[in-house]
């Protein structure tokens, strides 16, 4: 079967910088991928050229057998990508942001809305103005766009980040239930933990580079280490 995602040997430089160093990776139908690193490994420059937002400088980085750099429109109508630092349009109610998104990607719109209330968890709050949510009731109406969408990618960077200990796990858990329907995710996360419940598979990068690939239990079970963060510093320190 075809990967969802192939990246091939992808550079990407920002003048004299190399933000990507020839990393190579693919993402099955139905996985929970991590892209796991440090800031400014180069996970979010990785994530936004999958997305069509940056092009690619060199090698190949293809969605469902399309090259995003040569059919980045194709690739949109098949993807969904939630930034980390993405906001909201404060004056929109979050019921409208999803009305918003079923046109967009036809879905039917009640059926949408409904859709949105259980990933979102928002209840009542969803017909209020997105301008009155916390910055975590902000997070959980963009993921519910996000998989509204039904993408065959969902790509979502740091997907958790400002929620509490209970909607993240809620998070978790739908990103799950999804991933058991077919849906592919790839994501970033700095909570080894989360990494370890929500990847099938993992690749750790550093400084551009992917330095380690594989199944989390297997990594840490072969290198000996307790957890993935002990794993990811000795790897590091090895690179040294």
């Amino acid at each position: 079967m075809e990967p969802v995602v192939e990246v091939e040997d992808l550079w990407k430089f920002f003048g004299e910088l190399a933000a990507l160093r020839g990393i190579s990776f693919k993402v099955n139908v139905g996985e929970v991928y991590g892209l796991i690193g440090p800031n400014g490994a180069g996970k979010t420059t990785c994530f936004r050229i999958l997305a069509t937002i940056l092009r690619p400088g060199r090698g190949c980085a293809k969605v469902l057998g399309v090259d995003v750099g040569q059919d980045p429109q194709r690739v949109r109508r098949m993807i969904s990508y939630l930034p980390e630092d993405a906001g909201v349009y404060r004056s929109l109610r979050g019921v409208d942001y999803i009305r918003f998104l079923a046109g967009i990607y036809n879905r039917e719109e009640d059926e949408a809305i409904e859709e949105a209330e259980e990933i979102s968890g928002l209840g009542k709050a969803l017909y209020d103005r997105m301008g009155t949510y916390s910055f975590g009731m902000r997070r959980r109406i963009l993921l519910a766009g996000a998989l509204v969408a039904h993408p065959k990618l969902a790509i979502l960077d740091e997907p958790t980040s400002g929620l509490d200990v209970t909607h993240a796990v809620y998070v978790r858990n739908m990103i799950k239930k999804y991933s058991r329907q077919g849906m592919t995710f790839l994501i970033s996360s700095h909570n080894m933990l989360e990494v370890e419940y929500l990847c099938d598979r993992i690749s750790f990068i550093d400084r551009g580079e992917i330095i380690a690939e594989g199944e989390p239990r297997s990594l840490m079970e072969n290198s000996g280490a307790k957890n993935l963060e002990e794993l990811f510093l000795s790897i590091r320190r090895g690179g040294d």
